[in-house]
């Protein structure tokens, strides 16, 4: 964990193992959701928008060998030399969800580039067939590559409310298999959702400390145009967070992880002109400067809470 901040930041894991900052290209590779295309629900997520909640920097239109040079390019011109290493992360929609074949395809891209030195997979625990895993293991042995997968929340409720149409006991199935092929897991969870009150969403960390995965991602609920959401939320059926309790949140949050776990992220990154509310979430920077003070106003850090669960036998 770093002397300077009380979380185990993944970007620092990247500095370490690669001997530099490693700078991620956002890809967008043409799939689709099973919750949108039928295959076991319409509507896609509740919060999602038409780009699948994505950042990519170009559209699915233009080839992904053009969309990751795009992505490099950007990072060069923003940091010159310093931008040398790269992650392609498949972020948008299912990037599991096609034949094998196809998959095979759209990896390449990333395995292939010399300037990439690891890969990312966001993908769904009900997209992720023995077969599938077989080929991430394969990826996994010649460069650095975790996956992905959206949670959101370790509630059956919640998950039916938002359209997820897949169950915390298939996501819990997927990450145990994942993790036997020793593919490194990062589990993603949204803060905030409707219906969510601040003990469930810690129940929803601590089944991710009980399963030991080795990255989180958090982030407060977004209101984004384009989605289900945006309606409920205009209508006044939707509460966000604020701020204070969405710091305060995340703040227990990390003490509740294990001191291992990686935290690739605390904040979201909705694109700014798709983004209704929160206003407060469009200031990255405010944010996590808030959390650490808070953090360190409580005197704690990652992990505290997790140790004295460990202690108690939970």
């Amino acid at each position: 964990m770093s002397e300077s901040l009380p979380y185990n930041q993944f970007s620092r894991h990247l500095r370490e193992r690669f001997g530099e900052k490693v700078f991620k290209v956002t890809l967008d590779a043409g799939f689709d959701c099973p919750n949108r295309d039928g295959t076991r629900a319409r509507g896609g997520c509740t919060f999602c928008d038409a780009s699948g909640s994505s950042a990519q920097v170009a559209p699915p239109t233009v080839p992904l060998l053009e969309q990751l040079q795009i992505g490099m390019a950007g990072w060069q011109r923003k940091f010159g030399e310093r931008a040398r290493k790269f992650v392609a992360y498949y972020q948008a929609f299912t990037n599991t969800h096609a034949p094998l074949s196809r998959l095979e395809e759209v990896y390449r891209i990333g395995l292939e580039h010399p300037d990439c030195v690891a890969l990312a997979v966001g993908t769904r625990p009900d997209c992720v067939a023995e077969p599938v895993l077989e080929l991430l293991q394969q990826m996994a042995h010649q460069k650095y590559l975790w996956v992905e997968y959206g949670l959101q929340s370790a509630h059956d409720a919640t998950l039916q409310r938002i359209n997820r149409a897949h169950s915390v006991a298939e996501f819990v199935d997927a990450v145990r298999r994942t993790r036997q092929r020793g593919i490194e897991v990062c589990a993603h969870l949204i803060h905030g959702l409707p219906g969510e009150t601040p003990k469930m969403m810690l129940q929803s960390v601590d089944l991710l400390a009980d399963l030991e995965v080795e990255g989180i991602k958090i982030h407060s609920l977004h209101i984004l145009k384009g989605s289900i959401m945006a309606g409920q939320y205009l209508r006044g059926e939707i509460e966000l967070m604020s701020e204070q309790q969405y710091v305060g949140s995340v703040c227990d949050s990390l003490e509740r992880l294990p001191p291992q776990t990686w935290i690739h992220r605390l904040t979201g990154d909705g694109l700014p002109h798709l983004l209704i509310a929160p206003e407060w979430s469009r200031h990255k920077r405010a944010v996590l400067t808030a959390i650490e003070q808070e953090m360190r106003r409580r005197g704690t850090r990652q992990g505290s809470q997790y140790l004295l669960r460990s202690v108690a036998g939970r």
